[in-house]
């Protein structure tokens, strides 16, 4: 049996099931929240690092309240982590409130989106983008759908 790691969208402990198991209705061992929130999660140095060490890719918008362009992709961030969670998951970083992360992966503009798996990074751009483009250079690095 394959297993597979990520973390709850409600405690963000570590919870490990199996791959036939990462659907939508997966609950966490520990808070018994599903594991799967449909909208993206709020990056936080507590948690930042088990957030990003999940084995099914984390897209994380590294962005901040006074950009106009962030704010204009927001609707298209959350929209997407609807559609396309738990086969990718959704981290938003504010990089006012969370300067020492923003500082950590050299953010110089916002916004700026990057994908993790295992803490490692595996894509990164810069810029809004439209939701159509935004679904395909995610699905790229997807999960298999279950």
């Amino acid at each position: 049996m394959s297993l597979v790691t990520t973390y709850c969208s409600q405690c963000f402990t570590r919870n490990r099931l199996p791959v036939e198991k990462t659907d939508s209705n997966a609950k966490c061992g520990r808070c018994q929240h599903p594991l799967f929130a449909h909208t993206p999660v709020t990056g936080r140095l507590a948690h930042f690092d088990a957030l990003i060490q999940s084995d099914i890719p984390v897209v994380v918008d590294f962005w901040a309240s006074w950009c106009g362009p962030c704010l204009q992709f927001a609707p298209v961030f959350q929209e997407t982590a609807r559609e396309l969670e738990p086969r990718i998951r959704f981290v938003k970083l504010d990089t006012e409130q969370e300067a020492a992360i923003a500082s950590r992966y050299a953010i110089r503009s916002i916004p700026t989106l990057m994908i993790f798996r295992r803490g490692e990074i595996l894509a990164q751009r810069s810029g809004a983008l439209p939701k159509g483009m935004f679904k395909e250079w995610l699905l790229s690095f997807a999960t298999t759908p279950k």
